[in-house]
């Protein structure tokens, strides 16, 4: 196992590049200009990928409304002063201040993992997807988390309308147009009205299908979708959502999905191709792994000032970090314990910012600050021109929360470059019709080769 020592450098480990991570380290490089340019400190970023997912628009990139590569920031070009490592860390001594990474070299080779020895500690890993053990669930369902989840949604269900569209077997056809999504959160249901916006633009190309022969089904296990934007808002998306045929099933729960079937909790059973999983996150087990302080749900128990509890040199922030909502009324018992900032989008950005001061203090043998932030509200959409919106006590629906949406995304998307071209992109969907093809081909790229040379489907005269 090969270590890299500090050397007398200050050394920042982030250990993650999503929100946190990434936004985390923009603002390092830019408050630790001179330090990162006299060599005195560095910034070190860890993360499987080598890009930042946006993922409030992972719905249009699933509907086509945006590409792929607007929705994912490269990392290198945003941190240019940082250094990126394509890895992922399965161990922390924080006692040591020492991470164990895992390399996509180190895997080809076989020499090992990397040890690196750090001065400050970021832990922004994320979350992975909540799953539970419903029967069938590993083998059949499609998560929506990441952006290659996104678009092979998208191709799967172009894909089903193809098959539908060509076979003569009842069963078949029922089951291909039949489609499943699990959780009323954001992701669920943005993703579900987006996909059935696509597919009902789509059939009127295919002369056998007809808008009314798709099912759509929502299954909820609470009495309510969308608990973002309040209880008069949720209902209203509700009524939206029926009100386009789709089957919205509250305080259901999805009890198996063996043999391509799913069983609800009602006794409901729809024969289907397509079974989505939103049911919510868990926080990245890492976490768990560093012996760190760990609150409810798995997180850290942070400070105000977005260190973990008790401990020095150690910060967190977004989906890893439990935070005390400094806003919010104090409990009206002295001892219950005091409201967490939510794990959400809206939090995670603004932390990251206060993160970054703080660190660069610390740094710099500066005072560290509290984080505090007044929930602002949640936006939705619900497919094109479609949307629910609270922001500021103020309730919003159809187009104007729609407009809202897309305005307060475009705004938090990092670069002037993504934003112009997701605007460029917006603008000419508003003008074009919308493209209907499905790559799903692009999931197996040497599928033709390996037919090809396998079964000497293209041979050559000898």
């Amino acid at each position: 196992m090969k270590a890299v020592s500090s050397n007398n450098v200050t050394r920042i480990l982030v250990v993650g590049g999503g929100y946190v991570g990434m936004y985390t380290a923009l603002r390092l490089q830019r408050k630790l200009k001179q330090e990162l340019q006299q060599g005195t400190v560095e910034v070190i970023v860890i993360d499987p990928d080598p890009y930042m997912t946006y993922q409030p628009f992972l719905p249009e990139a699933a509907a086509g409304s945006i590409s792929p590569r607007h929705v994912v920031v490269p990392l290198r070009r945003v941190l240019s002063q940082c250094k990126v490592v394509i890895g992922e860390v399965t161990a922390i001594d924080h006692s040591d201040r020492r991470a164990t990474i895992t390399t996509l070299a180190a895997e080809e080779t076989g020499n090992g993992a990397i040890e690196v020895v750090y001065d400050e500690l970021v832990l922004a890993p994320g979350s992975v997807s909540r799953t539970l053990p419903v029967p069938g669930l590993a083998e059949v369902g499609i998560g929506f988390k990441t952006v290659e989840e996104a678009i092979g949604l998208r191709n799967h269900v172009l894909g089903q309308l193809d098959i539908a569209s060509s076979t003569r077997d009842p069963a078949v056809r029922d089951a291909a147009l039949t489609f499943v999504f699990v959780g009323g959160g954001y992701a669920g249901v943005e993703a579900l009205a987006e996909l059935e916006d696509m597919a009902r633009y789509a059939v009127r190309y295919y002369h056998n299908i007809k808008p009314e022969d798709m099912k759509w089904i929502l299954v909820e296990a609470t009495g309510r979708i969308l608990p973002e934007v309040g209880p008069e808002m949720g209902r209203y998306a509700v009524r939206e959502l029926r009100a386009r045929n789709i089957d919205v099933r509250l305080e259901t729960r999805l009890e198996s999905c063996e043999k391509r079937v799913a069983v609800l909790s009602d006794g409901s059973r729809f024969p289907t191709r397509t079974l989505v999983w939103t049911a919510g996150v868990k926080p990245h087990p890492i976490l768990a792994a560093t012996k760190l302080p760990l609150a409810a749900h798995g997180r850290l128990q942070c400070t105000p000032a977005l260190q973990v509890d008790g401990v020095e040199h150690a910060w967190s922030a977004g989906d890893a970090a439990a935070v005390p909502d400094l806003t919010a009324e104090p409990p009206a018992e002295p001892d219950a314990p005091r409201p967490m900032c939510a794990p959400n989008a809206q939090h995670a950005l603004r932390q990251a910012k206060v993160l970054a001061e703080n660190i660069a203090s610390a740094v710099r043998g500066g005072t560290i600050v509290d984080y505090r932030h007044k929930y602002a509200g949640s936006v939705a959409s619900l497919g094109l021109h479609k949307g629910v919106a609270h922001i500021y006590g103020r309730k919003l629906k159809g187009y104007p929360a729609w407009f809202m949406h897309r305005a307060y995304h475009l705004s938090r998307v990092p670069t002037f470059n993504r934003k112009a071209r997701v605007l460029a992109e917006w603008t000419l969907a508003g003008l074009f019709k919308r493209e209907i093809v499905s790559l799903g081909s692009l999931e197996n790229p040497r599928a033709e080769f390996e037919l090809a040379a396998g079964t000497g489907r293209h041979n050559e005269a000898s």
